[in-house]
């Protein structure tokens, strides 16, 4: 019992020697060497070292007559017959710009150009839900139209609405967008997120742009005053280098319309809203010369007469 539970150990400490996985069972070892056993002062002889795998399995046969150094002669196989080997690419043929714009628009969709030769519809992001990464329980945004409009936000306030159960908290947001290049609108949106209410807005001042009538000089064509609400706005023009001075609302509006030198007042109430929109009032009043030369039938040169 003692010599079989010997060989049984000899067997498994071989094999984690060697960094193999074997069974342990005992093996019939021929002796030659002179090895003790454990918990005894007996030897065992062995005939050759302990190896746990058997490498006769293993064909080496390839490499008995190959000398790593020899020069290898480079022999590739002869192609079948009739093959036509293909052009060079300088050879081929220039690719004209609608082959070029089709494998673009094959691998990266239309392009913002506004033409597209698949025929696809280039601005179907913009009416399309993206989910967000990340989102609070996956919510969906709606990307932002690519339009060329900027967003300012002039206010976000949280509001109440009395109902029978009890006062329901929302946020109303306004949110003045425009090019600064003559257009500009204002929006309003209500929302039980901010972000929400941000995205309603916005997209409600795309539904009411009005063009500003501007000089070479970036400013006003004459004076004009604007009435909305109880708030009341007093645009004037200004020389150049100037800049924009005026304040709260009416400043933002300016500004996103691309006014560089103009005078603005708010006279009556601070309402960001009202003051807001009677800045549309009074933008709306002014004509450009031409357009009053053109109602009275008479050159331009005659209106300083």
């Amino acid at each position: 019992m003692a010599s079989t539970a010997s060989i049984a150990a000899l067997s498994s400490f071989s094999s984690l020697s060697l960094g193999r996985s074997l069974p342990l069972k005992p093996r019939v070892l021929q002796s030659s060497t002179l090895v003790p056993l454990f918990g005894s002062s007996k030897l065992f002889s062995l005939s050759h070292p302990i190896r746990a795998g058997n490498d006769k399995d293993i064909d080496t046969s390839f490499f008995d007559n190959f000398d790593p150094n020899a020069d290898v002669p480079f022999d590739p196989p002869t192609p079948p017959e009739g093959y036509v080997p293909p052009p060079s690419f300088d050879e081929l043929p220039p690719e004209t710009e609608e082959d070029i714009t089709t494998a673009y628009e094959e691998i990266y969709g239309p392009a913002y150009s506004g033409v597209s030769v698949l025929g696809n519809d280039v601005y179907v992001m913009d009416a399309h839900l993206k989910k967000s990464s990340g989102g609070f329980l996956g919510r969906r945004k709606k990307e932002k139209p690519n339009d060329g409009f900027e967003e300012r936000v002039v206010q976000v306030r949280r509001v109440t609405k009395v109902v029978k159960g009890g006062k329901k908290l929302s946020f109303r947001a306004i949110v003045v967008v425009g090019d600064k290049n003559g257009q500009v609108g204002i929006g309003v949106g209500k929302a039980k997120e901010v972000v929400d209410a941000i995205a309603k807005s916005a997209t409600n001042a795309r539904r009411n742009i009005v063009t500003v009538p501007m000089t070479k000089y970036s400013t006003f064509p004459h004076r004009s005053d604007g009435d909305y609400g109880a708030a009341k706005v007093m645009l004037r023009p200004a020389s150049p280098g100037t800049g924009v001075i005026a304040g709260g609302a009416v400043r933002i509006v300016l500004e996103m319309a691309g006014v560089a030198n103009a005078l603005g007042k708010q006279l009556r109430s601070k309402n960001a809203l009202n003051n807001a929109r009677a800045t549309v009032v009074a933008i709306q009043k002014m004509r450009q010369f031409r357009d009053v030369a053109r109602e009275r039938g008479i050159p331009m040169e005659e209106l300083w007469k």
